[in-house]
C-alpha cells in the first residue's frame, strides 16, 4: 500500500482527497498547512490524524511515496525542491506549473537532476467523457485531424494551462513550432494567478497541425455558467469533429452518425482527478508507464505559453525552440500598461 500526504489543505485539496475513494492502491497518511483551522477542517473531513504545520518535520516523519502540493503558483519552485530534498518519489503539483521565465527555466534544471517523479494536476485530461472522445479521435473516427480549437473565460494562468494540455493530448503532444498572440488588460496581474486579462494565439506544430487558443471574456460561452465553467475544446478532422464542454458533448464521426449529449462535470472531476493519481501509481509501478502529465511534457505547454507573452511583447511570430526571458510576464504586463 502505497502513502500519500498533501501540503495545503484549501478548497482545491479537497478535491484532490476525494478522488481517494476511487483509489485502492494508497492511504492518506498525512497533511500539512499553516492554517491550524484549515488542517483540522481537513483532517477532519477526511479521518487523517497525523497533521503539520511544518512540511520538513512531515516528510521526514511519514515519508510518503506520493505528495500533493496544492498551494499558490509562487510557491512552486520552493515547494517542489523541498519535495526533491526529502527523496520524495512522486509529487502531484497544481497548475500551473510556473508564472514566468525564471522559474520555469529553474524548475526545468530541477526535473533534469531529481529522482522525484513531478506531475501537474490536468485532471482534465482524464475526465471519462474526455477520454472517449480522445479515444474516438485517436481511433481515426473523424479522420485526420486537420485544426484544434480551445478556449476558456478565466484568464492564461488560471485557466489557460488546463486547455493547452488538452490541446497537447489531442495532437498526440506534438512539439509546438510557432505562435502568434495577442493580449490585453492588466488586472489579471493582480491576482494570483498573474497574467493578461484576455489573450488568444495561433499555434502551429511539428506534425502540421494548427490551433486556435482563446482564454478571458473574450472566448466563447458555452451556457449561464460561471466563468469558471466555459473550458471547452473542438477537434476537427477530414470526416468529422468531437466538441467537448463542462457540461456536455458532441461528436459527428465519419460514418456520419452525429451524437449529443450532457454530463455532470463535478462527477466526472472527481473520476478525472482519481484517474490522473492512479496513472502516477501506475508509473511507480513500472517505470515504462510514463504519466501525460509529467513534468517534461508540463514544461513544453508552458512554454508555448510563455511564447504568447514573447509574441505580444516583441510583437511578432515566435519561433520554437523558444528560450524565455527571466521577465517575460513583467515585460507582458509593461507592454500592455
Amino acid at each position: 500500500m502505497f502513502k500519500s500526504a498533501f501540503l495545503g489543505c484549501g478548497g482545491r485539496a479537497m478535491g484532490h482527497a476525494q478522488a481517494y475513494k476511487y483509489i485502492s492502491r494508497s492511504k492518506m497518511v498525512a497533511i500539512c498547512d499553516l492554517n491550524e483551522q484549515r488542517l483540522k477542517n481537513f483532517g477532519d473531513t477526511f479521518g487523517i490524524e497525523n497533521r503539520y504545520t511544518d512540511i520538513h518535520e512531515m516528510l521526514e516523519k511519514e515519508k510518503p511515496d506520493l505528495l500533493h502540493i496544492v498551494t499558490q503558483p509562487d510557491l512552486r519552485l520552493q515547494l517542489l525542491t523541498v519535495a526533491h530534498e526529502h527523496n520524495v518519489p512522486t509529487v502531484i503539483v497544481e497548475k500551473p506549473i510556473a508564472i514566468t521565465g525564471s522559474d520555469y527555466k529553474a524548475i526545468m534544471e530541477l526535473g533534469k537532476k531529481s529522482k522525484t517523479k513531478f506531475v501537474v494536476n490536468h485532471q482534465l485530461r482524464f475526465h471519462p467523457k474526455l477520454l472517449e472522445l480522445l479515444s474516438d479521435v485517436k481511433s481515426g473516427k473523424i479522420g485526420q485531424i486537420k485544426f484544434i480549437e480551445v478556449s476558456a473565460r478565466l484568464n492564461m494562468s488560471g485557466q489557460g494551462t488546463h486547455i493547452t494540455d488538452l490541446m497537447f493530448a489531442f495532437n498526440d503532444y506534438s512539439e509546438p513550432e510557432t505562435v502568434f498572440g495577442s493580449a490585453s488588460g492588466t488586472e489579471g496581474f493582480k491576482t494570483t494567478h498573474p497574467t493578461a486579462d484576455m489573450s488568444e494565439a495561433y499555434i502551429t506544430f511539428k506534425n502540421g497541425m494548427h490551433a486556435l487558443l482563446v482564454c478571458g471574456k473574450n472566448a466563447p460561452s458555452v451556457g449561464d455558467y460561471p466563468d469558471h465553467y466555459h473550458k471547452r475544446i473542438a477537434v476537427y478532422g477530414t470526416h468529422g469533429f468531437i466538441h467537448w464542454w463542462m457540461e456536455g458533448w458532441e461528436k459527428n464521426l465519419k460514418e456520419g452518425s452525429y451524437e449529443k449529449g450532457s454530463k455532470s462535470y463535478a462527477e466526472e472531476d472527481v473520476l478525472g482527478q482519481a484517474g490522473l493519481t492512479n496513472a502516477v501509481f501506475d508509473w511507480l509501478e513500472d517505470e515504462s508507464k510514463l504519466h501525460p502529465n509529467r513534468l517534461d511534457i508540463s514544461l513544453m505547454e508552458f512554454s508555448t505559453i510563455l511564447a504568447i507573452f514573447q509574441s505580444v511583447v516583441s510583437r511578432k511570430m515566435v519561433q520554437f525552440p523558444y528560450d524565455p526571458p527571466d521577465d517575460i510576464l513583467a515585460q507582458l504586463q509593461n507592454a500592455l500598461s
